[in-house]
């Protein structure tokens, strides 16, 4: 697989990615978090606004390797 074509599939699973973690944790903040004080809200979107960091670097390292010779 090129380059090319990583970097497409690569762009288009990042937003789905992106888009259902969005809705997965505004569902899981709203049934769990909110309403039980800053204690608990704080920590859990400081946790869920970074959980998505891993699986979309990992998506872009896979996009940019090289083509193979």
């Amino acid at each position: 697989m090129n380059q090319r074509t990583r970097k497409a599939i690569g762009t288009a699973a990042t937003v789905a990615f992106i888009a259902i973690y969005a809705l997965v944790m505004m569902a899981v903040g709203g049934m769990l978090v909110v309403g039980r004080g800053t204690a608990f809200e704080l920590p859990f979107y400081i946790v869920a606004g970074v959980g998505w960091l891993p699986v979309v670097m990992a998506l872009i390292r896979w996009m940019s390797k090289p083509d193979t010779a």
